[in-house]
């Protein structure tokens, strides 16, 4: 067998899983050319919540990130997550908007985008696809693994043909809540190998407690690439840690051949970066503990920490136990999506309503609505007409392709922030996030006359 490939995550999901992605682009810097020297297959860099974070939060062009670090990062492949016809919000947008964004972020640097849907349906997967083989980048399916009595290996082997029959130059299974057991991994990988050629990526989390465990006997199965971070933002809600697996696998048939020097010199870094979190009171440390009821229940990390975030708003802490519970019969009830954004969101909420207001679906959100409707998608699942009803009435259940029903959206975009925008990616980041995209061009816009004026203070 060839050597394992690894993935560094720290910049993308390692910090997303444990610090809600607070990280900032000059916190990256000092260690982008060491990554880039470390012997990585990739580097995740973008997408998920990145986009998000830097301007809502840190007052950073996503962008200008993005460019930033493909000029320091000269050799290794850069990595985005792109949720398909989410791109990466919580809605679906219109194929002129996935378009342009996606080819916009392989001009701006990203060698591979790895694209998934919540749902698994393909459809919402299809005009990524084709934007990503047109532009000539790596075009990485990823298919969100949960378990069910829909899911079956049989379920994904399916999908997994259908989306090398799209174009799919590899594949990732996607374990988000970190469920994925070794033997379960171990035969996955080995079922999948009998129908495809194509690479096949373990993405996982540290959770429940059996990520390290399943990606040895993924590696023993033959997985081509393994998801890791740097040790300071591994482990807990993020991944498995670099140099550990590293070691491990040192002296083997598939040893990474990585510098264990550079690696150690990144740490080292990123141990200050992590403190820093540490002392301010972002990072807490109870994401680092391990969560065996996940396996149960496959609540992701950040779907937890939400949860909790919602009762303590509610005054109903005491409550998270029977939440948690309530989750796998709301997920059954609405066709048994797998739990990532947005339908994590989505269930999750909907299970701390039922709990709260002490009976089912007398509180709906209208996500769980226009869900059940069709409007993200196919449930792996059939809803059942009893649930359908509770939940949406005689309303109608759209069949097909949700972003069929969308009209463009650019140049309507173009036109609401005329005075703000210089480039097609401004306008891209208000189209995606309307709110916190205007006030960073407002901000921007301000600055740069005081600039101009000379003003001081």
């Amino acid at each position: 067998m060839s050597r394992v490939k690894i993935t560094e995550t720290s910049l993308r999901d390692g910090h997303q899983s444990l610090i809600a992605t607070r990280m900032t682009t000059s916190e990256m810097l000092p260690v982008l050319e060491k990554m880039d020297d470390a012997g990585y297959h990739a580097l995740e860099v973008w997408g998920g919540a990145t986009f998000d974070a830097c301007l809502r939060f840190l007052n950073e062009d996503p962008w200008q990130r993005l460019r930033t670090i493909r000029e320091h990062v000269k050799h290794t492949k850069l990595q985005m997550l792109l949720r398909g016809q989410n791109i990466l919000g919580y809605r679906h947008y219109a194929d002129d908007v996935v378009d342009e964004f996606t080819k916009r972020a392989i001009y701006h640097g990203i060698d591979i985008v790895r694209i998934f849907d919540a749902l698994n349906d393909i459809r919402n997967m299809e005009k990524s696809i084709e934007v990503v083989k047109r532009e000539g980048a790596h075009c990485q399916c990823a298919i969100s693994y949960a378990t069910s009595k829909v899911h079956t290996i049989e379920y994904y082997l399916e999908l997994i043909k259908n989306l090398e029959s799209l174009g799919a130059d590899s594949i990732c299974i996607k374990d988000m809540s970190g469920i994925l057991k070794p033997y379960d991994a171990f035969k996955f990988v080995t079922e999948i190998k009998k129908i495809t050629k194509l690479p096949i990526e373990l993405h996982n989390h540290c959770t429940s407690g059996v990520a390290e465990m399943s990606v040895l006997k993924a590696i023993e199965a033959g997985v081509d690439i393994i998801d890791t971070a740097i040790s300071p933002f591994s482990s807990g809600t993020s991944q498995p840690c670099t140099e550990t697996i590293v070691e491990v696998l040192a002296g083997t048939e598939r040893e990474t051949g990585m510098d264990v020097k550079i690696l150690s010199e990144i740490a080292d870094h990123m141990k200050k970066v992590r403190d820093g979190y540490l002392a301010s009171g972002v990072l807490n440390p109870k994401v680092f503990f391990i969560e065996p009821k996940t396996l149960l229940y496959q609540v992701p990390g950040g779907m937890l920490s939400n949860l909790m975030s919602q009762l303590k708003a509610l005054n109903a802490e005491n409550k998270f136990e029977d939440v948690l519970k309530e989750i796998p019969k709301v997920r059954e009830d609405l066709g048994f999506p797998p739990l990532v954004t947005p339908l994590s969101q989505m269930v999750g909420t909907q299970a701390v309503f039922n709990v709260i207001m002490g009976e089912r679906y007398k509180m709906i959100p209208k996500e769980v609505k226009k869900y059940v409707q069709g409007y993200y998608g196919k449930p792996p699942a059939p809803i059942t007409d009893e649930i359908r009803k509770i939940i949406i009435g005689d309303d109608e259940v759209i069949t097909q392709r949700p972003a069929d029903l969308l009209e463009n959206e650019l140049e309507k975009a173009k036109e609401e922030i005329s005075e703000l925008y210089e480039t097609t990616e401004d306008v891209l980041s208000y189209v995606l996030f309307p709110q916190p995209a205007k006030e960073f061009l407002e901000n921007r816009k301000f600055n740069s006359y005081k600039n101009a004026e000379g003003f001081i203070g």
